[in-house]
């Protein structure tokens, strides 16, 4: 069974950054694809990055690009999101997930972490 576990949330001021990891175990890491989602309060669950099984591609929602960079190290079964230039719209809480295979837009992630909060204070 896949165990995700995320970690680098918390408060932040809007302009500043944070580095989220997630470590994986239990799983074919290297096989996988991996995603970071978020939820902020009383909205849906939404797309923010994804990465394929090699890290030689990336996937972002407009809302995040050019600010958030994900990344992986294979050797580690880990799998970072760098945040940059937050705003007070990007509090929610995050969570990683991983899917076995390929990403597409749209594609369901089959395993999923515990998540954590992120807050930036405008």
């Amino acid at each position: 069974q896949v165990q995700l576990v995320e970690s680098g949330g918390g408060l932040v001021q809007a302009g500043g950054s944070l580095n989220l990891t997630c470590v994986s175990s239990g799983g074919t890491f290297s096989k996988s694809a991996m995603g970071w989602f978020r939820q902020a309060p009383g909205k849906e669950r939404e797309f923010a990055a994804a990465i394929n099984w090699s890290g030689s591609a990336a996937f972002y929602a407009d809302s995040v690009r050019g600010r958030f960079t994900i990344s992986r190290d294979n050797t580690k079964n880990t799998v970072f999101l760098q945040m940059n230039n937050l705003k007070a719209e990007d509090t929610a809480v995050y969570y990683c997930a991983a899917l076995s295979g390929s990403y597409f837009p749209g594609a369901e992630f089959h395993y999923w972490g515990q998540g954590t909060q992120v807050t930036v204070s405008s």
